[in-house]
């Protein structure tokens, strides 16, 4: 396994702490709960899919994990803009967690590019 796949694991589970935590900070100081939640669901959804991978039975099924993973970043993005144009998050809170996710759909990319040749 590259060091590129083995950060990934750590990398997500990360991002997933941090949309955890903007969760619960949306939740109870806001009360904001559609975009939140959403956030919430793809943001943790990331890593959730990569851990999966890791158990993958084919290269065809990692694969197919990365690119999940990667569509739920790029849903991330999404909802985390959505977020910073709504006046829910500061723009420090933003640019921190969507060049975390930036950083990751980067990572996923490379992955999903380097599985399929």
């Amino acid at each position: 396994m590259n060091a590129e796949k083995k950060d990934i694991y750590q990398l997500t589970k990360a991002f997933a702490i941090k949309i955890t935590k903007l969760y619960q900070q949306l939740t109870t100081v806001q009360k904001e709960y559609i975009m939140s939640k959403q956030v919430f669901r793809s943001g943790t959804s990331i890593g959730a899919n990569v851990f999966e991978g890791k158990e993958a039975q084919s290269r065809a099924d990692f694969s197919s994990k990365m690119s999940i993973a990667l569509k739920e970043a790029s849903e991330t993005g999404y909802w985390l803009d959505l977020l910073y144009s709504t006046g829910y998050i500061d723009t420090h809170v933003f640019h921190t967690l969507n060049d975390d996710c930036e950083h990751l759909k980067a990572i996923l990319i490379n992955i999903v590019r380097a599985t399929k040749q």
